[in-house]
């Protein structure tokens, strides 16, 4: 039996552009101030809808990157974060849709391949799931009509 939030991500009126969530990467990058140092850390980067960035944390771990911005949203008493994005600089994971789903986070974007059972969890949460966001280009896994044009 899986867990299930206390927040309804699936009533999130959140709404992207493409080309704004193509942005995004980039902004990531432009931000991981320790990974310029070490050349080998995952980021997690909390964005809003007009493709600002509202937090980042790095760490050898992309589940501990979002850890962190999770951890940062409690302590600032932000939960749930309604209308906000959350890329990984790695792979989509099961564990890491469900950090999103648990945070009330509508959208999970990373830059890697998302798991079958991410893409399958974030259908059942009515998360909107992509991966392979690079350039102008993405796969968009789940609930895409939370990406406009």
């Amino acid at each position: 039996m899986r867990t299930r939030s206390r927040f309804g991500v699936i009533h999130d009126p959140l709404r992207v552009p493409a080309t704004v969530l193509a942005d995004l990467p980039e902004r990531l990058r432009a931000a991981q101030h320790a990974f310029d140092r070490t050349g080998g850390l995952h980021a997690a980067g909390l964005f809003g809808a007009d493709g600002e960035l509202v937090a980042l944390r790095e760490d050898v771990g992309r589940h501990n990157a979002v850890d962190k911005v999770v951890g940062w949203a409690v302590r600032q008493r932000r939960l749930p974060l309604v209308g906000h994005v959350l890329l990984v600089s790695g792979r989509a994971s099961f564990e890491l849709t469900q950090k999103a789903w648990m945070a009330g986070i509508p959208l999970l974007a990373a830059v890697s391949a998302p798991s079958t059972l991410a893409a399958d969890l974030a259908a059942e949460a009515g998360i909107t799931l992509v991966g392979f966001l690079r350039g102008r280009r993405m796969n968009v896994y789940a609930h895409p009509y939370r990406i406009t044009t």
